[in-house]
């Protein structure tokens, strides 16, 4: 995350194309996709998006998580959606779910009405 002229906090979203293998603790204030794959956790402020090619082994915490791919770990956020090729193995904590046909979720689940606090 780079700084602008005026040494304000730059938004540019964050990528983790296909191919490519992250390894640690990845914090960001910003969107982000994952198309490679990365092991560790992620903490992630907006939305997370997981890419058909995807691969999270770690937790995670965002506000908006979308998984077209594979999540194996934990997972925080006020709003999950696990697409039709998308999987996740671990434990959910949300307030909102939704999973399409065809979906893989094996864990548990705790939803709450309240907004869940991701940091």
């Amino acid at each position: 995350m780079g700084k602008t002229k005026d040494n304000q906090l730059s938004t540019t979203p964050t990528l983790i194309s296909k191919g490519c293998f992250v390894q640690g603790i990845i914090e960001s204030n910003v969107f982000m996709r994952v198309d490679g794959s990365i092991k560790g956790d992620l903490f992630i402020d907006e939305k997370l998006i997981v890419g058909e090619d995807g691969l999270i082994e770690g937790n995670i915490e965002t506000n908006e998580i979308i998984v077209y791919g594979t999540v194996n770990g934990s997972v925080k956020a006020e709003f999950v959606n696990i697409k039709s090729s998308g999987k996740i193995i671990g434990e959910l904590n949300t307030s909102t779910l939704h999973v399409e046909k065809g979906a893989i979720y094996l864990g548990s689940v705790a939803m709450k009405k309240n907004k869940i606090d991701t940091r």
